[in-house]
C-alpha cells in the first residue's frame, strides 16, 4: 500500500499539512498522472479521505485518515534511519512535541517491560509460544506438501 515510488512523499507531504492536489503537484513535483494515481491508491486503501474543500467546491481536500495517521511511527523511524545513515538534511523540519517543541524521543522497539530491544534481542514465535526459525518453517511445510 505505501510501497509504491513517491507515496511514501505523498504521506509525509500529508503530515505535513498538505491537502490539495495542487500543493503536492508544486511541493514534490510529481509528474500529475502519478500523482492522481498515487493519490487515487491511498484513497483507495482508506489511508487518505477524499472530499470536498469546503471553501472553494472546485478543489478537493486529501486529508489522512486515521489508519494513514497511524503511519507516522512508521514515517519517523524512516526518517530517523535516513538521518543515521547520512541521508536528508538533519536541518530540514523535525518531528516535535507542539506543547514545548522539544524534537520527540527517537523511535525504537520495546520490550513489554519497557526494555530497548535490538534484532539479536527478537524472536518470531507461533501461537503456541514456540520459536520459528526459517529452516524449520521451510523443513514443515515441504513435510506437509509431501
Amino acid at each position: 500500500m505505501i510501497g509504491e515510488r513517491w507515496t511514501c512523499l505523498i504521506l509525509r507531504a500529508s503530515m505535513f499539512g498538505l491537502r490539495h492536489f495542487e500543493e503536492f503537484q508544486a511541493c514534490l513535483g510529481i509528474a500529475r498522472n502519478i500523482l492522481s494515481d498515487r493519490l487515487a491508491h491511498l484513497v483507495e486503501n482508506e489511508i487518505l479521505a477524499r472530499s470536498p474543500d469546503p471553501d472553494d467546491r472546485r478543489k478537493v481536500i486529501y486529508a489522512l485518515t486515521e489508519r494513514g495517521a497511524a503511519l507516522l511511527p512508521v514515517m519517523a523511524a524512516l526518517r530517523q534511519w535516513a538521518l543515521d545513515g547520512g541521508y536528508g538534511d538533519p536541518s530540514y523540519p523535525h518531528l516535535a512535541d507542539r506543547r514545548d517543541r522539544k524534537p520527540v524521543a527517537r523511535m525504537e522497539l520495546q520490550s513489554h517491560d519497557g526494555r530497548p530491544l535490538k534484532l539479536q534481542d527478537l524472536a518470531w514465535v507461533g501461537p503456541d509460544g514456540e520459536e520459528l526459525f526459517l529452516p524449520r518453517t521451510l523443513r514443515r511445510s515441504q513435510s506437509a506438501a509431501a
